[in-house]
C-alpha cells in the first residue's frame, strides 16, 4: 500500500491517520441570511465523509459554530464511517475573550452538542492568544480544565493547536499535552517550526502541520502569506520555485503538499477545503510523485524570505 494512503498512528494518541487530513474552517461559510449553513455544505460534509481522508478537523469557532452544525448533521443521518474521527478544538470566549478553565468546559460542551457526540478522541487548546502562558497553566486555567476531561474520558488526548513558535515551544516543554497542530510554520517558504517538530518527536507527541500552501500562496490563490500580504522578496522566491517546477513539469501546489509530507515527524497534513471538487484535486496532487533530485535544486534557490517573525 501507498505509504502515503496507509494509516499511521498519531503518537500521543489512539488515533489512526492518513497521511493528509481535512481541515473545515471553511465549512459552513458563507452562511444563510437567519445565519444557519448553506446547503453546499452538506453536500461538502458528505464528500468528505466518503473520501479516502481519515481525520477531519474542526473548531468550535470555525465559521461561527456552524462548520460542527454541519459535521453533526451529517454524523446524525450518516454515522461516522469507519475508520474516520472527528477531532475539535476549544475556543476562547467570543465575546469577552475569556479562556480558562470554565470556558474550555463550555467550548467543549458545545462542540459536542453540536456534533451530537459525547467525547472526543482529540481536543486542541486554539489560538490561546487572549490570555498569557502563565494564565493557561495556572489553578482554575485552560490547561486544567483541558486536564480534567482527558482524565475523565471525554477527550482521548489534549493537543495545543496556533502559530507562532515561541509559544507552541513553551506549551509543548510542559509535558500536558500529548499533540500539537502548527499552521504556516513548516512549509515551502517558512520552515521555523522544524525545531518544534524535531522537539515533538523527542517527548513523544504528536504533529499535525496544518496549512503547506501559506493560506494560499503556494496553491495559485492569491499574494498573501499566512494572512499577512506577501513581500516582493517572497512573491520573487515564490515565482523562482515555480518556474522550477515548470522545467520539472510538476504543479507548485503538489512540491508544498510533499515538503509536509516527506518530513518523518509529521504526522499528518492539514489541509483546508472549501468545495467538494478540491477533494479531488487534493488526492491528485497528493499523487504525484516529487524526484529525489528536485530538493536539491529547490534548496539552490535559498532561504526563502518568510513574511513572519515568530
Amino acid at each position: 500500500m501507498d505509504e502515503l494512503t496507509d494509516e499511521r498512528s498519531v503518537p500521543g494518541t489512539s488515533l489512526r491517520a492518513t497521511a493528509v487530513s481535512i481541515g473545515t474552517s471553511f465549512l459552513g461559510d458563507p452562511p444563510l441570511p437567519d445565519g444557519s449553513p448553506n446547503p453546499a455544505a452538506d453536500a461538502l460534509a458528505r464528500a468528505i465523509f466518503a473520501g479516502p481522508f481519515a481525520v477531519i478537523d474542526t473548531s468550535n469557532n470555525y465559521a461561527g459554530g456552524r462548520s460542527e452544525t454541519v459535521l453533526g448533521t451529517a454524523l446524525r443521518r450518516d454515522g461516522l464511517p469507519a475508520g474516520k474521527a472527528i477531532v475539535t478544538k476549544v475556543d476562547a470566549d467570543p465575546a469577552t475573550g475569556a479562556l480558562d478553565r470554565d470556558r474550555v468546559w463550555r467550548s467543549f460542551e458545545e462542540s459536542v452538542t453540536r456534533l451530537g457526540v459525547e467525547r472526543l478522541p482529540l481536543l486542541h487548546l486554539h489560538d490561546p492568544y487572549t490570555i498569557e502562558v502563565e494564565e493557561a497553566f495556572a489553578p482554575g486555567g485552560a490547561v486544567q480544565g483541558l486536564t480534567e476531561l482527558r482524565d475523565q474520558g471525554l477527550a482521548g488526548a489534549i493537543g495545543i493547536a496556533a502559530g507562532p513558535v515561541s509559544l507552541m515551544r513553551r506549551y509543548a516543554l510542559s509535558g500536558a499535552f500529548d499533540v500539537l497542530l502548527t499552521h504556516n510554520r513548516y512549509t515551502l517558504v517558512d520552515r521555523r517550526a522544524e525545531e518544534l517538530i524535531d522537539l515533538a518527536a523527542e517527548r513523544g507527541i504528536g504533529v499535525f502541520n496544518a496549512a503547506p500552501f501559506g493560506g494560499g500562496i503556494l496553491a495559485g490563490s492569491g499574494d498573501s502569506y499566512a494572512y499577512v500580504r506577501a513581500a516582493p522578496e517572497l512573491l520573487a522566491w515564490v515565482a523562482r520555485a515555480r518556474e522550477l517546477c515548470r522545467r520539472w513539469s510538476l504543479p507548485l501546489e503538489a512540491v508544498a503538499l510533499r515538503y509536509s509530507l516527506r518530513h518523518p515527524g509529521i504526522a499528518s497534513t492539514v489541509v483546508g477545503v472549501g468545495r467538494p471538487e478540491r477533494l479531488a484535486q487534493l488526492l491528485r496532487l497528493r499523487d504525484t510523485a516529487v524526484p529525489d533530485a528536485f530538493w536539491p535544486e529547490l534548496a539552490a534557490l535559498g532561504t526563502p524570505p518568510s513574511t513572519l517573525e515568530d
